[in-house]
């Protein structure tokens, strides 16, 4: 009996993803073209100027797991299955699948790479409300809101471990979102615990105590918006005047060096995508009483919903949306780009073994896609589905007549509802693997579904 049932288990295989049927893309589909047409006149006072990038996002999302945009061929060497696996569109945030994988390869990556054999904490720095609408209106803010967390950083290790030329480092991580995508700039950092010296050792640091630190981190954002001609001198006199500022800063428990699934969930979380397309459900124009397209979002701890116009919710949602070359992550002192680059270049780099050593080269790290969607969905592309052997990528189909012959003979081909995207917007999948300039993580052949 318990051999028959062995014999009926059927193993997990993948199967590729179809965003179209969900309320999200439904959602995008229906109604981005009169975002775009509505903004100037119903959202550009409250959400800022349109930029042109977000339509381009919009439509690599909507072509997003499209075979008629392209694909590769995946064929089992032992049974001759086959089957297509379409492009992705690697759009951070916008979309739910591709900034999921990028999430894990982030996670993989920073403790291979960067973190290393040491303690770590998280740090989270927040701003009052007041400040955030500046924000909105200049992203180039959020760039030097980082440096103020990591002035605050530096400057505390230098004097919390009491020796001359030490070297803290930190991963500093920009959101700008709250639960319901609201407006919400805040910081969150994995902090080395301590200080390095030039030999690579380590000092562990004293316990923190993060009320001592928000005075430093409010005195560092208000010089720096004061520099930038955001704010004066009575701005700044009042806020000093309130009893709560609004200036925060969190500091999470120390978490060891053995502990790697602590730091591997902390390192997704830190840039995990701005809104979950499970939590939502759209309600078309056509079902509602007023004619007018809903969106209802369910909060993270599932107690609360709010219900909001589609059109609304979308304007949100893109305001979110980095530019083409915005970089949310940033890295400092001893795990800055320069200071890694120096150490690998002296070959000084191994002293201080990574938390996670690497047992692939770095670019095979990032090229491994399936390995990468096997960890997120527990199943692995490359297993096929009727004998269970390996799979292999065999071609990649790009040429658009080509594409539409193999789609038609095999009953895959359909008329598109919406207008393509400008021939300037269109890229190839040997154009994807370069537009990588934002992620500083090494690019590889994630471009694949």
């Amino acid at each position: 009996m318990l051999n028959q049932s062995r014999k009926n288990v059927v193993p997990n295989v993948y199967r590729p993803r179809n965003p179209q049927n969900s309320d999200y893309f439904q959602c995008v589909q229906d109604n981005f073209e009169e975002l775009q047409s509505s903004w100037d006149d119903r959202f550009a006072s409250r959400y800022g100027y349109w930029r042109p990038y977000v339509m381009d996002v919009i439509y690599r999302y909507l072509e997003c797991g499209d075979l008629h945009c392209g694909f590769a061929r995946v064929r089992c060497d032992h049974c001759g299955h086959e089957y297509l696996l379409a492009y992705s569109c690697k759009r951070r945030h916008f979309c739910p699948s591709c900034h999921q994988k990028r999430v894990v390869e982030y996670g993989e990556w920073l403790l291979s790479n960067v973190l290393k054999n040491v303690p770590h904490r998280q740090w989270v720095f927040s701003i009052p409300k007041r400040l955030r609408i500046y924000f909105l209106f200049d992203r180039k803010l959020l760039g030097k809101l980082s440096k103020c967390a990591w002035k605050v950083i530096r400057t505390y290790f230098e004097h919390a471990v009491p020796y001359s030329r030490i070297v803290p480092g930190a991963s500093i991580v920009v959101q700008s979102y709250g639960d319901f995508l609201d407006l919400n700039p805040h910081l969150h950092a994995i902090v080395a615990d301590g200080g390095f010296f030039e030999d690579n050792s380590f000092r562990v640091a004293p316990e923190i105590v993060g009320k001592n630190l928000e005075k430093a981190f409010q005195y560092e954002v208000l010089k720096m918006l004061k520099k930038e001609g955001k704010i004066n001198d009575a701005i700044i006199e009042n806020l000093l005047s309130w009893r709560h500022t609004g200036f925060h800063v969190y500091l999470g428990p120390r978490i060891w060096p053995d502990d790697h699934d602590a730091l591997e969930r902390l390192a997704r979380y830190m840039i995990r995508a701005c809104f979950s397309s499970e939590r939502m459900v759209y309600i078309p124009a056509e079902k509602t009483p007023n004619g007018i397209a809903k969106v209802i979002y369910t909060s993270k701890d599932g107690k609360s919903s709010q219900t909001f116009d589609a059109l609304h919710w979308l304007a949100r949602l893109v305001t979110h949306v980095p530019g083409r070359y915005e970089h949310t992550v940033r890295y400092y002192g001893y795990y800055s780009n320069k200071s890694r680059g120096m150490r690998k270049k002296a070959d000084a780099d191994d002293h201080i073994a990574t938390i996670a050593p690497n047992e692939l080269p770095p670019k095979q790290f990032a090229q491994n896609w399936a390995r990468l969607i096997q960890k997120i969905y527990e199943v692995d592309p490359l297993v096929c589905p009727q004998c269970q052997g390996n799979m292999r990528i065999i071609a990649f189909i790009e040429d658009a007549t080509l594409i539409q012959v193999i789609l038609k003979h095999l009953g895959l081909w359909e008329t598109k509802n919406h207008d393509p995207p400008p021939l300037d917007s269109f890229h190839t999948a040997n154009e994807l693997t370069v537009d990588e300039s934002y992620s500083q993580i090494p690019p590889g052949d994630h471009w694949l579904e």
